[in-house]
């Protein structure tokens, strides 16, 4: 009788990711003998309930189990006991790496010896994970340890600032290290447009005929100086002047520019391209950016089509560079250099991670256009554009311009054409504006042309320009603030907690944004000040490099922090008090005195009843110039819009907004900010009848 042999139960690899789409990517890349699992982002973290960091004792912080993942801690525990390894293959980052050591931790308490290593790739493909499956590492401590810092940093400084301002300002305040330089870096811009005063100036062309092509032409010089036209009658006076002349081409210049390719993405890059060319927010890039790399299904399997979407590097890996240098050389073999083409990342680059690129240039965007939504089809074309084109020949235009002269005055006519295309080839959604061209007029030296007419046109010079998505990323990067994951989230929180809105792609701030930065500025300055939190991100990045120990970075900060936060919370008097103004307006519903109030959105009338009596209002801000009566804003369809509180007696409205405490010097009506794409955003009155700072179109 033969003996039953006992059934052994194969184990499995663990792997544990951070997300699930990317779980599901890669365990079909791995196989039946690989679980993969998500631990959806931090399972480990500090209590949000208190400060958690012991002051006394090098800045050790508490850690605790994230409100509501217990349950999905103890079942990657329980997974973990079932294998033979466990993988962390969280981001190569330093969050990633946090949340791998929190988890090696937590899974190496309740599995007493068993091996647990870590994991990285760049790109998830089924090469990338292969190879990172067969290279485990270890824990980088030091990327733990830089993580950690900026982590118990930023609870230092908003645990004891944000207490400030709930007792000096306003509760469920809060401010934050990072956020708070943007908003200043807001504000300051703001204040700028506020004290800006425009200036009227006019510009001339002139339309001129040549055989039977009409051609324009602008003035740009006069009486041997360049042309500065400050008013109608300067303009006029050069007219008058000219209305009888004989123009010919005094000379014809013809300049050749070189424009080569720009290097492929870095986080900052795409989040400014992204926001310019498809009118995406930071937050709306990032998102769809993390769907690409984490693997979309074309046709029967999920790819993974982008590299890793945080990285501050231009590297680019051989691997990649081969690819690319072959697929160009069979599909436009004119445009292919003789030798590869690298680019150098800027002084603070990290250089953790290759530049943003496709993992596969045969992916070309229209072959899998119908696997993508319009979003994700949009940003993949411009990363796959920008990573070939990087690795092609430059393109080269020539300028013909032909200077037209009349007594005192040269007019200046000029055309682009491309006559190497090179690396425009394979742009689309980000052709560049050169490759359109413009025709030159057939003009030779010494010819006549024909005045057909004047053309003179005011404008009014522009203050600076708010910052949109792309500019504060730009000056975020420039001044060394923050690092790619952090840009998008900053923009996040001040939009979050009402400190600055968004008009016109614009990023405004608002009162209550405000009054926080005037505050902070006043009493923290060097705390919210652009060099100093550019060079704690030094600091940290020296932590990573194991050059600097973190308690010894956070000491430097916190000790001369925490004095001035007391003494400012004695000194400071509260301003709670003058937040809730007195005024002489009185419920309709209660008859109780109404008190004007600061909100996230602004200042608004609230019943001093509250919450018995619960009545709210808007608070004017102009004069009807049709009936006296008070402008208030509304809301109509889910647009904003400002009308007379006396409708419908008074149908006054406009769609502009009205600029608090500012009447024309000329008519007496209110001023607006006004915005169109030409000009920007620009100050003028809002009576049609009157042209204080109109334009003459």
């Amino acid at each position: 009788m033969g003996t039953k042999t006992k059934k052994t139960t194969k184990k499995k690899t663990l792997v544990i990711v951070e997300s699930p789409a990317k779980a599901k990517t890669i365990e079909k890349y791995l196989g039946p003998s690989y679980k993969v699992k998500a631990s959806m982002g931090h399972l480990i973290d500090l209590p949000k309930s208190r400060l958690a960091i012991d002051v006394d004792n090098n800045f050790e912080p508490e850690y605790i189990t994230v409100r509501g993942r217990a349950k999905l801690l103890k079942a990657l525990q329980s997974d973990a006991k079932n294998a033979d390894e466990v993988l962390l293959a969280s981001d190569n980052d330093r969050e990633g790496e946090a949340i791998a050591w929190h988890l090696q931790k937590a899974i190496a308490a309740k599995n007493t010896g068993l091996p647990i290593a870590r994991i990285s790739f760049n790109e998830i493909t089924p090469q990338a994970i292969k190879a990172a499956v067969a290279a485990p590492t270890t824990i980088d401590d030091a990327k733990v340890n830089a993580q950690k810092a900026r982590r118990v940093l930023d609870r230092l400084v908003g645990y004891n600032l944000s207490p400030l301002l709930w007792k000096k300002v306003k509760n469920g305040l809060s401010a934050g290290r990072v956020q708070s330089v943007a908003l200043r870096l807001i504000c300051e811009r703001e204040k700028e447009i506020e004290a800006f005063t425009p200036e009227e100036y006019w510009t001339l062309e002139a339309d001129f005929k040549t055989g039977k092509t009409l051609f324009t032409a602008s003035l740009v010089s006069w009486e041997g100086k360049k042309a500065q036209l400050h008013t109608k009658p300067d303009a006029q006076k050069i007219i008058t002047a000219l209305k009888d002349a004989t123009f010919t081409v005094s000379g014809i210049k013809e300049t050749d520019k070189t424009l080569r390719p720009r290097p492929p993405f870095t986080t900052s890059q795409l989040q400014q391209t992204a926001a310019n060319r498809l009118g995406f927010t930071s937050k709306k890039t990032m998102q769809v950016a993390q769907q690409l790399y984490e693997g979309v299904s074309v046709g029967s399997s999920p790819v993974g089509l982008i590299t890793y979407m945080r990285t501050d590097s231009v590297r680019i890996s051989q691997t990649a560079l081969d690819e690319a240098r072959d697929w160009i050389g069979k599909n436009y073999p004119a445009e292919l250099p003789e030798k590869a083409v690298y680019y150098i990342s800027g002084k603070q680059a990290q250089d953790a991670h290759e530049a943003i690129r496709p993992t596969y240039v045969k992916y070309t965007p229209d072959s899998v256009k119908d696997h993508l939504t319009r979003d994700q089809f949009r940003l993949y074309s411009i990363i796959w554009e920008r990573f070939v084109s990087s690795q092609m020949k430059p393109a080269l235009t020539r300028t013909l311009s032909a200077d037209i002269t009349a007594l005192d005055a040269v007019f200046r006519v000029s055309g682009t054409n491309v006559i190497e295309r090179g690396y425009f080839k394979v742009l689309k959604t980000l052709a560049a504006k050169e490759e359109t061209g413009k025709n030159f007029p057939p003009l030779r030296k010494d010819d006549v042309v024909k005045l057909e007419r004047f053309n003179p046109e005011q404008h009014f010079t522009q203050g600076p320009a708010r910052f949109t998505d792309a500019g504060i990323v730009k000056t975020l990067e420039e001044k060394g603030i923050g690092r790619p994951s952090t840009y998008a989230p900053t923009i996040s929180v001040l939009l979050d907690r009402g400190y600055v809105s968004r008009s016109n792609k614009q990023l405004v701030p608002s009162t209550l944004g405000k009054l926080i930065c005037d505050m902070l500025v006043e009493h923290f300055g060097d705390v919210v000040n652009a060099d100093f939190t550019a060079g704690m991100e030094s600091g940290l990045d020296e932590v990573e490099e194991n050059a600097r120990n973190w308690p010894d970075l956070i000491r430097d900060f916190y000790n001369p922090f925490k004095v001035r936060i007391d003494e400012v919370g004695k000194k400071l008097e509260s301003v709670k008090g003058t937040l809730d103004e007195k005024t002489d307006q009185v419920c309709e519903k209660c008859g109780r005195p109404m008190v004007k109030k600061l909100g996230r959105y602004g200042y608004f009338l609230a019943c001093s009843g509250f919450p018995e009596c619960r009545n709210t209002k808007s608070i004017a801000v102009a004069k009807c110039p049709k009936c006296g009566g008070d402008i208030v804003a509304r809301r109509g369809k889910g647009k904003k819009f400002y009308g007379c509180v006396n409708y419908p007696e008074c149908d006054f409205l406009t769609r502009f907004t009205p600029l608090v405490d500012q009447n024309c010097p000329k008519c007496g009506w209110f001023m607006v900010e006004k915005y169109d794409k030409r000009n920007g955003s620009h100050k003028a009155c809002i009576n049609p009848d009157c042209d204080h700072l109109h334009s003459s179109d």
